[in-house]
C-alpha cells in the first residue's frame, strides 16, 4: 500500500516540478518578449529622447497587434512596455520577476530603491499583492543604513546585517490580538513568521521557539532560536515585556555564548542577538553582535 502510495506522490512532484519549470520559462519568455518590443518601439520612435513623443505610432500598432492577438497590445501596454526597455536598458531584466511585479516598480525612478525591491522580489518570491504591501510600508525608506548604491543581485557583495534592517520594523496586529505577557508576544511573532522574517529582510529561518539549551550542565530556554543563511549564523531572540536593561545585554550575550559552544559548527559566523522590548506603546528592537548593541523602534499596527 506504502509502495502504491510512493508512486502517485512521485508522479505528482515530477508534474508539479514541470508545471513550475513550464511556468518560469513561460514568465521568462514574456518578459524577454516585452523588453524587445519596447526596445523596437523606442528605436521606431527615434530613440528614447524622442520616445515620449511617438504615441502617434503606439496608437496605430495598437490597432493591428490588438485585432490579431488581443488585448495585451493596448495603447497602455505597449507604452508600459516602452518604459520597461527604458527604465532596464542597461541589463535586461530576468524572468524569475513576474511582469505584474516589474509593472508595479515600473513608476520608481530612483535606481537603488527600484533594485532594492526587485532584490526582495528574487529572495522572497513576492506576488503583486505581497510587493505592494512592501511599497506602501516603505520598506526601502525604512532601512536602517542606505547603500549609496544597490546592484541587482547577484554581485555576491558582503551581506551587513545594517544595510538590510528597517526602521521601524511593523508587524500588523489585529484587533483581536491583546499582548499581556511575553508568551503572547511570542505567539504572535510565531503566527506572523512570514511577515516577520520580511521585516527583518531575507535569510531567517525559524530553529524553534521556547529552545532547550545546555549551558555548563545546567538548562536554559531561549524565547527564540533562528538562523540566518545570508549571514550564516544563529540568531538568539529574547522578549522582554518592559523597557530594555543593562542586564538584558548580559543574559542574551551569555545564550549567544552558549549556542557558540553548544550548536555553532566551525563554518558558521558568531551568533547574532535580537531583544525585543517594550517602550510606551511600541517596541524596541534590538540587535547585539560584537560591534553593539542597534536599537530600532518596533511597531505593531492595526
Amino acid at each position: 500500500m506504502n509502495n502504491y502510495y510512493e508512486k502517485i506522490e512521485h508522479l505528482i512532484r515530477k508534474r508539479e516540478i514541470n508545471v513550475r519549470v513550464r511556468n518560469l520559462q513561460d514568465n521568462t519568455e514574456v518578459i524577454k518578449t516585452y523588453w524587445e518590443i519596447g526596445r523596437l518601439i523606442v528605436e521606431a520612435q527615434g530613440g528614447e529622447a524622442r520616445a515620449k513623443y511617438g504615441n502617434e505610432l503606439i496608437k496605430k500598432w495598437s490597432l493591428k497587434l490588438t485585432s490579431l492577438y488581443g488585448q495585451n497590445y493596448q495603447v497602455r501596454n505597449l507604452r508600459k512596455m516602452r518604459q520597461f526597455y527604458m527604465s532596464f536598458k542597461k541589463r535586461p531584466p530576468v524572468g524569475a520577476i513576474s511582469w505584474s511585479n516589474y509593472r508595479e516598480l515600473l513608476p520608481i525612478k530612483d535606481e537603488n530603491k527600484r533594485n532594492y525591491y526587485l532584490n526582495l522580489c528574487l529572495t522572497n518570491n513576492l506576488s503583486k499583492r505581497e510587493l505592494i504591501e512592501q511599497i506602501k510600508s516603505e520598506a526601502y525608506e525604512r532601512l536602517l543604513e542606505k547603500p549609496e548604491h544597490i546592484e541587482f543581485i547577484g554581485d555576491n557583495k558582503e551581506y551587513k546585517i545594517k544595510e538590510h534592517i528597517r526602521n521601524p520594523i511593523i508587524i500588523k496586529l489585529s484587533k483581536e490580538d491583546e499582548i499581556l505577557k511575553e508568551s503572547d508576544l511570542q505567539l504572535k511573532i510565531l503566527a506572523e513568521l512570514q511577515n516577520f522574517f520580511l521585516e527583518l529582510e531575507e535569510g531567517f529561518t525559524l530553529v524553534g521557539n521556547e529552545y532547550k539549551l545546555k549551558i555548563n550542565n545546567k538548562n536554559y530556554r531561549i524565547d527564540i532560536l533562528l538562523f540566518n543563511f545570508k549571514l550564516n549564523a544563529f540568531v538568539v531572540v529574547e522578549l522582554k515585556m518592559r523597557e530594555l536593561k543593562k542586564e538584558d545585554k548580559a543574559q542574551i550575550e551569555f545564550y549567544m555564548k552558549g549556542v557558540d559552544e553548544e550548536l555553532k559548527e566551525d563554518f558558521h559566523n558568531k551568533t547574532i542577538g535580537i531583544i525585543v522590548s517594550k517602550y510606551q506603546d511600541s517596541y524596541i528592537v534590538s540587535f547585539v553582535s560584537s560591534a553593539g548593541i542597534i536599537p530600532i523602534t518596533y511597531n505593531l499596527l492595526d
